[in-house]
C-alpha cells in the first residue's frame, strides 16, 4: 500500500462514508414514511456560515437529520423500528461476506466496505429513541402540538424526558 493506493483507499473511504451517512437517514424517513409518522428532513442542519471554509462545516455539524413528528398515537414500536432500521445497511455486506464474495486483498474495497459499516450503526440519539420511544409518545400525548419544537426531537430525546419527570 504505497503511494497511489492510500489515495484511492481514503477517497474510497470518504465517499462511502458520505454514502453511508445520507443513506442510514433516508432509512429512517423510509421508515417514518411507511408508518405514515410525519416527519422531516434537513440537510446540514445548524450550519452557520462563520467562516472556517467546508471542512469545518462539515466536522461541526450533522449532516442531515430526520426529526419525526408524532401525534402521540402512533406505537411506539413504529419509531423504535425508525431509530434502529440502519443496521440494515450492514447486510449485503455480511451476506457477501458469509458467500466469500468480498475480496479481502483489495485495500480500496475493505476502506470502502468499513466506510459503509461504520454508517449502519445507530447514533446515540438513534438509541436513546429506541429505548424512549414511549416516552415521546407520551410527550406529545401530553403537549397536544405536532410542532416539532413541542415533540420529543430525535437529536435528543432524553432531555425532553428529565423535563417531564
Amino acid at each position: 500500500m504505497i503511494g497511489t493506493d492510500v489515495v484511492v483507499a481514503g477517497c474510497a473511504l470518504a465517499l462511502a462514508v458520505t454514502a453511508g451517512l445520507l443513506v442510514h437517514e433516508w432509512t429512517h424517513a423510509l421508515v417514518l414514511r411507511l408508518a405514515g409518522i410525519e416527519h422531516t428532513v434537513e440537510y446540514f442542519p445548524d450550519s452557520t456560515d462563520d467562516g472556517g471554509g467546508v471542512f469545518a462545516v462539515l466536522a461541526r455539524c450533522p449532516w442531515a437529520l430526520v426529526r419525526p413528528q408524532p401525534t402521540g398515537h402512533e406505537p411506539a414500536w413504529h419509531l423504535r423500528v425508525a431509530a434502529l432500521v440502519p443496521l440494515s445497511l450492514a447486510l449485503p455486506i455480511l451476506l457477501l461476506g458469509l458467500s466469500g464474495h468480498v475480496p479481502t486483498d483489495n485495500v480500496v474495497v475493505s476502506a470502502a466496505l468499513i466506510g459503509w459499516l461504520a454508517c449502519a450503526i445507530p447514533s446515540p440519539q438513534d438509541f436513546s429513541v429506541a429505548f424512549y420511544a414511549h416516552r415521546i409518545l407520551e410527550l406529545e400525548n401530553v403537549s397536544g402540538s405536532n410542532s416539532p419544537s413541542s415533540a420529543a426531537d430525535e437529536r435528543n430525546p432524553a432531555v425532553s424526558h428529565s423535563r417531564a419527570d
